[in-house]
């Protein structure tokens, strides 16, 4: 007998092994539902279970084209399963999993943290530029981190350093043009650069996961998420909700701090007045740096679970 976390991260049973096999089928169990087996305090998920794999086997779609070179072709193959992404179930299942695994991906974004502001204020301007060179490898190594927790697989602190040691080229340039691009979006007009960032958003996992090279990922993603676009946007802004009202009040306390000065100036720039004002904001970019990096886990958990759900070899709900 065994009981089982729902879609709707409600626990159901005990219910026997049977009745498990037979929500399998019907699709609604599949190999990442966790399940506890009566007398054990463990929860696991599913393809852990050597009872299940039969029928786990049997229900599993073909996946996508693994590696193909060809994002057109990669992203008709996802399309063409008609998934459907929900923003609550991947936020709650997002969740559910960083509950269950928050010492490690706290840690991994400590790490992440560390290795940035380590970097920049220890090593200027170089400390800087190679963050940004290695920001590709590292966000991968991350988002792999919480990729195999979703699979039901072994992960750890370590596996932020996989982008290292394969596909370190793809995954700089992934990270490199995705940042230049979306910058200059955002410059140009705000709109297409939201898009983009939002667009581009699996590229780095498909480094990762697929071994794409960057262009392919970058595309691949882009065609896919254009589909689920104010999906996955939604996902993100709830998920980093906390930072997105932070650097709201942010931008609007140095409007009101720098404004009077401009304005007053009688149309000089007091340079140093604004250096000494600029220092004094400081202490909010180290709240901001803070919350993103708290946020971190739960958003890319979410937008993790996207992914699986739409490259995947699993069907997109639970039970």
């Amino acid at each position: 007998m065994y009981k089982i976390i729902g879609a709707d991260q409600k626990e159901y049973g005990p219910v026997s092994a049977d009745q498990i096999n037979a929500w399998i089928l019907e699709g609604r169990a599949n190999g990442q539902t966790l399940a506890q087996a009566v007398g054990s305090t463990e929860w696991r998920a599913l393809s852990l279970f050597p009872e299940f794999a039969t029928v786990l086997a049997a229900k599993r779609p073909a996946p996508p084209p693994l590696g193909s070179a060809d994002p057109e072709t990669t992203a008709d193959a996802v399309l063409e399963r008609g998934v459907q992404v929900n923003v609550g179930e991947c936020l709650g299942r997002a969740w559910s999993l960083l509950t269950s695994n928050f010492g490690l991906f706290l840690g991994a974004s400590l790490l992440l943290a560390l290795i940035q502001l380590g970097l920049e204020f220890f090593v200027p301007i170089l400390g800087g530029f190679a963050y940004f060179v290695m920001f590709g490898a590292l966000y991968g190594g991350y988002c792999m981190i919480i990729l195999k927790r979703v699979r039901g697989e072994h992960s750890g602190v370590g596996d932020l350093f996989t982008g290292f040691s394969q596909d370190f080229v793809q995954f700089m340039l992934a990270g490199v043009v995705i940042s230049v691009l979306t910058t200059i979006g955002k410059i140009c007009c705000v709109i297409p650069g939201i898009y983009l960032a939002v667009a581009w958003k699996f590229s780095l996992v498909l480094v990762a996961d697929r071994h794409l090279e960057f262009w392919p990922a970058m595309e691949s993603s882009r065609r896919v998420i254009t589909r689920y676009w104010f999906q996955l946007f939604g996902i993100l802004v709830v998920a980093y909700l906390p930072l997105v009202l932070f650097m709201g009040y942010s931008l609007f306390h140095m409007f009101t701090v720098l404004f009077p000065v401009v304005i007053n100036g009688g149309g000089r720039f007091d340079f140093s007045e604004m250096i000494r004002l600029t220092k004094g904001f400081l202490p909010l970019w180290i709240i901001q740096q803070l919350i993103e990096f708290l946020t971190l886990p739960f958003a890319t958990a979410a937008v993790v679970y996207a992914y699986e759900d739409l490259f995947g070899t699993r069907p997109a709900k639970a039970a």
